[in-house]
Parts: C-alpha cells; structure tokens; sequence
C-alpha cells in the first residue's frame, strides 16, 4: 500500500532526476519557499502568471466536489503535502492541459453527480491526471510499447530512446517518484508532432482533451524506471525480467496512484 502523501519538507527532492528534472526551474524556488515556512498555496500565489489562485485546504466548501469548486470559484484548495505541491507544479507548468480537464471533470461530475462509479470519461481524466505522462517517440518504439512488448521496447531498440522524449505530468506519479520504486507506471500519451517544449505540449494536450478521446483512454501503460537513462539497474537486461511489472498484453496493469484525497473521489 502507498503511504500517505508526506510533508512538502519531508524527503528531499532530488530534482536532478530525469522525471524531475524538466519541472525543476518551477518546483525547486518553490520547495524552497516551502522550507523556510510559507504555506504551500500562499507560495504557489507568489508565482506570476499562475492560472488560478491557490487557497488553504479548508476552503473547499462541505459537500462540494473539488472539481466542481475550483470551476466555479477559480481557486484550488491546497494542503501542506507533496501531493498538492506537485498538483501546484504542474498547474503552473500546463495551466491549459489543466484547465481542460477540470472543465471535462466538473462537467461530469454536473451531468452524473458523484457516484460510486465515476464513468469511463471522469475515470479517464482522473487518471491522466494523477498518473499520466506525455510521450514524444520514434514510431518502433510506440509501436512496441503498444504490443507491450517490452524487450523490444527496452533491450532490441534501446538506442532509439536517444530520440525520446518523456515528460510525467500526473502529479501522484510524481509524489510517488520521490521514493522511486520499480513498479511506478505511467499511462503515456502520444505527443509525436506536436512540438518539444511544455508550452507546446500543454497546447497540443489542451486541444486533445475532449471527453471522446478520454473515453477511449488513448494512452498506454509504461512502467517509468524501464526508460533507458532513468534508473541504473535498467543496464541489466534481467531487470526486465520482473513479469509482475512488465506484464504481457492483455493483462491488467497495477494502479500505483491514488487520487487526491481534496477531492470527494
């Protein structure tokens, strides 16, 4: 079982980190911040350009689903933790990707109400946002990632992964990655074309992001410390023997994130 989100000032954050690393201009003032006493959200406040205003957990109002609230109000409810600081991070970092999917949650959530089932569109989008990751590819290596054929994928076009780029955005997979752990998974979307930076990404998500494509879930399962360059053990081509985490087509993936505990669901 996972722990319970930690302190903001709990592990040291280690933002050299390949998954890190690309919020590192953002997320390491912040922590720092953090560190010397300011409350999370008055420290995500201290950003220019933030998209929303951060407030105090407690500003949720009771019976209230999360999703619905920062719609309505334009203010995200924060608590002290390092799931909510990475929650901050990437809104910062992808205020548009971020915006798009509170809209499809909240209008879900409007339309069903929050039930014991969120439905294939709110489940989707909960767990892109949690745990998801936008990929930029050669077509060979998408194409073993979708076979989940993972010594292809891994070992057979290794230096393909040069032409790579990964970028995690779920903000639990990115509190989880503080503790990195072998079997961490991201649910990675297709970005090939759309441009390098995150400026561009968030964009390209922003556009994609509609409530048909979340119910296809049209992204794929990639266990993250298998990326070549990102744990040392993945030399060993043995570190892919492991069928519990890289687990053949057809069977069901591990979910290694929680949603946020500010939210009802």
């Amino acid at each position: 079982m996972d722990p319970p989100p930690g302190p903001v000032g709990g592990p040291d954050i280690d933002w050299r980190r390949p998954w890190f690393a690309p919020w590192c201009e953002r997320g390491e003032p912040m922590s720092q911040r953090v560190l010397s006493g300011t409350p999370l959200h008055q420290a995500l406040n201290q950003e220019q350009g933030a998209p929303l205003r951060f407030a105090a957990a407690d500003a949720l109002p009771p019976g209230v689903a999360y999703e619905q609230h920062i719609l309505q109000s334009g203010e995200c409810p924060t608590r002290d933790n390092l799931h909510d600081f990475f929650n901050g991070v990437v809104w910062l970092g992808m205020p548009r990707a971020k915006a798009r999917l509170n809209v499809l949650q909240a209008a879900q959530i409007a339309a069903h109400g929050v039930g014991a089932a969120r439905g294939a569109v709110r489940d989707a989008g909960t767990l892109f946002d949690e745990n998801g990751a936008v990929l930029c590819a050669p077509q060979p290596l998408w194409q073993a990632l979708s076979a989940r054929d993972w010594s292809r994928l891994f070992i057979d076009l290794r230096p393909l992964w040069r032409d790579a780029r990964l970028l995690i955005v779920g903000h639990a997979l990115l509190e989880k990655l503080v503790r990195p752990r072998k079997n961490l998974t991201a649910h990675v979307w297709n970005v090939s074309g759309s441009g390098g930076s995150m400026a561009e990404w968030d964009g390209w998500l922003a556009g994609e992001l509609t409530a048909e494509r979340l119910a296809s879930k049209p992204f794929l399962p990639l266990p993250v410390l298998g990326v070549p360059g990102w744990w040392p053990g993945n030399d060993e081509i043995s570190f892919y023997d492991d069928p519990l985490v890289f687990r053949p087509a057809g069977r069901q993936e591990p979910i290694t994130t929680q949603p946020s505990a500010a939210s009802p669901t």
